[in-house]
């Protein structure tokens, strides 16, 4: 098998996975997961928690809770 055959195969083959590939894409068996999908951008998430460790609870500005002076 030269070389021209075996690029000729592979090029067959990445054609017939590319097709495949469309043909589940666009497939109305997937439709709705993909409208979900489409959707999660504008879903509302509850507010996320803060993983600061140095602000404090209550809100106030915790520079002045370290002895920051320059507030």
């Amino acid at each position: 098998m030269d070389t021209g055959t075996f690029r000729g195969i592979i090029t067959g083959l990445l054609i017939v996975a590319f097709i495949g590939i469309t043909v589940w894409a666009y497939s109305r068996r997937r439709k709705p997961d993909f409208d979900e999908a489409a959707q999660l951008p504008f879903a509302d998430d509850d507010e996320l928690p803060n993983r600061d460790k140095s602000t404090s609870p209550d809100g106030v500005a915790s520079r002045k809770n370290k002895g920051d002076r320059n507030t």
